[in-house]
C-alpha cells in the first residue's frame, strides 16, 4: 500500500509540473485577463459537472472571500450553486442548457467564462461557452487532454493526463495559482 500510494504521488507531481511548464504563458495570459476584467468592474463566471462543478465553487470562493491577502471581494460566481436554477432549466428544456442559460441571463460583453470539463466534452459546458461567445465574453477551458472544449475556448488549459484524477488536481492548482496571480497584479501592496 505504501508503494501505491508513492506512485500516486509521484504521477501527481509529474503530471502538475509538467502542466505548469507546458502552460506558464497561458497562465500568465490567464491571470492579465482575470485580473482586467475584475478590475473594470465585469464578472467570472465559473461552471462544470461533478468535480468540475466543486472546482468552479472553489475558485469562484476564493475570488469572492480572499484567497491569501485581505482584499475586497471580487466578482465571481459559480454557475453550479442554485439548485431551483439547475432543476428548472433541466426539468422544463434539457440538462444540456443548465449553464448556457445563465450565461445568457447573467454575462455580459468582457466578462470570462470558464468552462472545466475533464474530458473535454460535457454538453453543457460547450454550449455555455457558445452562449459565452455569443454575448461576448472571453472564454477559457480547463480540460484533461483537449477534446471540442480545448477547440473552441478563446484560452485552453488540457493537462496530460488520462486520469480524472490527475486533471483535477491539475485543475485544482490552475485555480489556485490564478488567484494568487490576479491578487498580486491587483493588490501589489498586499
Amino acid at each position: 500500500m505504501k508503494s501505491i500510494v508513492s506512485e500516486i504521488l509521484e504521477e501527481s507531481v509529474r503530471v502538475q509540473q509538467r502542466f505548469v511548464q507546458d502552460h506558464l504563458d497561458r497562465i500568465l495570459s490567464a491571470a492579465d485577463r482575470m485580473a482586467s476584467c475584475l478590475a473594470s468592474g465585469h464578472k467570472i463566471l465559473l461552471f462544470g459537472n461533478g468535480g468540475s462543478a466543486a472546482d468552479a465553487q472553489h475558485i469562484a470562493a476564493e475570488f469572492v472571500n480572499r484567497f491569501r491577502i485581505e482584499r475586497p471581494p471580487l466578482a465571481a460566481l459559480a454557475l453550479t450553486t442554485d439548485s431551483s436554477v439547475l432543476t428548472s432549466i433541466g426539468n422544463d428544456y434539457h440538462f444540456d442548457e443548465i449553464f448556457s442559460k445563465q450565461v445568457r441571463a447573467l454575462g455580459r460583453r468582457d466578462d470570462i467564462a470558464v468552462g472545466i470539463s475533464t474530458s473535454g466534452g460535457s454538453r453543457n459546458v460547450l454550449s455555455a461557452m457558445e452562449a459565452a461567445r455569443a454575448v461576448g465574453m472571453f472564454t477559457m477551458g480547463f480540460t484533461g487532454r483537449g477534446g471540442q472544449l480545448a477547440e473552441t475556448a478563446d484560452l485552453a488549459f488540457a493537462v496530460p493526463s488520462d486520469t480524472t484524477a490527475r486533471v483535477q488536481e491539475a485543475h485544482a492548482l490552475l485555480g489556485h495559482l490564478l488567484c494568487e496571480l490576479v491578487d498580486r497584479i491587483l493588490f501589489p501592496e498586499g
